[in-house]
């Protein structure tokens, strides 16, 4: 399969605050929150979810292709992506913004705070998917992630009139989408991705039930945090997937891009999606321990090593053939 992967490329700048934020909110003043968090340390990563997930697909061998907007100070970003196995040929570069920031605080219970900066993304609506097809032959999937909301539209848009399948993920663009947009944004979706708190903001926000939305899209595939995810589909039995179990808890930043670039890279080799969301678990399992989101290395032989504990011979045996 050939694999799009729109979304938001960005810097973050993750902090770590040794507290707890729950200790620090006042029941009855939350209407009026100023808070300030002296932070132990600060960590400048490359991110944004398009680029997060890319690099996962990238480190599986499935070269996806980058659809996003960056800034005239992605040059160093572009080689790093380009080294480890993106097209980064459809990345729309700004005349005037710089890439896009992620400011985030990390407390000692792994609740966050995060704050976007919008910067060059602010373009990605001029992007049209159709150059992007005829540049590589055309595309299997699109998966429309976090991004410039005008842009998450349009390339929907684009996909339905184009009969491209595509996936839906909003991701922390949810919180700012109005209940309409979402609908616009779900339906007909191949695949819809959240966690199990955007689940609940997804129906609300729509009006939907959880029967309304999955009859509206192909699959729905929710991440259930330390539990992993499940995976619906209508008139069949979900498919719930463990976790492997963790070495250390270090950063939750790009857990759920990592899943997604596992899944996806599963679909691209045409396994379960099972196997598919196997594949996923175990390289978000890598990237929570380990601080930033593009800072792990997938060795081939620990990969294995780690799948097969968690999944069994069998899983590995499909799996181990397919990596790079």
């Amino acid at each position: 399969m050939r694999i799009a992967v729109t979304g938001s490329i960005a810097t973050d700048h993750l902090m770590t605050f040794p507290g707890r934020f729950a200790d620090q909110l006042v029941a009855d003043q939350l209407h009026t929150v100023s808070l300030s968090f002296l932070v132990d340390a600060l960590d400048v990563r490359r991110g944004g979810v398009g680029a997060n997930i890319c690099f996962g697909m990238g480190q599986l061998g499935t070269r996806p292709v980058l659809v996003g907007a960056a800034g005239r100070d992605f040059d160093e970003y572009r080689a790093w992506l380009d080294r480890h196995g993106v097209d980064t040929s459809s990345v729309h570069i700004s005349e005037v913004l710089n890439t896009a920031r992620f400011v985030c605080t990390t407390d000692a219970d792994h609740n966050q705070i995060g704050s976007f900066y919008t910067g060059a993304m602010s373009e990605a609506r001029q992007i049209e998917l159709k150059s992007v097809a005829d540049r590589v032959g055309g595309l299997d999937l699109v998966l429309i992630g976090a991004d410039d909301p005008e842009a998450m539209l349009r390339h929907t848009e684009e996909c339905r009139s184009r009969g491209i399948p595509f996936a839906a993920d909003f991701s922390q663009q949810i919180a700012r989408m109005s209940g309409d947009d979402i609908r616009i944004l779900l339906d007909g979706a191949t695949y819809l991705f959240s966690n199990e708190y955007e689940k609940g903001l997804i129906e609300s926000k729509t009006g939907w039930n959880e029967a309304e939305i999955l009859g509206r899209v192909g699959h729905r595939v929710t991440t259930l945090g330390s539990r992993g995810v499940r995976i619906d589909r209508v008139g069949e039995a979900p498919i719930v997937v463990g976790c492997p179990d963790e070495d250390a808890k270090v950063d939750p930043t790009g857990v759920g891009d990592a899943f997604r670039a596992g899944f996806l890279s599963g679909l691209s080799w045409g396994v379960s999606l099972e196997r598919a969301a196997q594949v996923g678990c175990m390289l978000a399992t890598l990237v929570i321990e380990t601080l930033g989101t593009q800072e792990y290395t997938l060795r081939r032989a620990h990969f294995i090593e780690r799948f097969t504990k968690a999944y069994g011979d069998d899983a590995a045996a499909e799996v181990q053939p397919r990596l790079p």
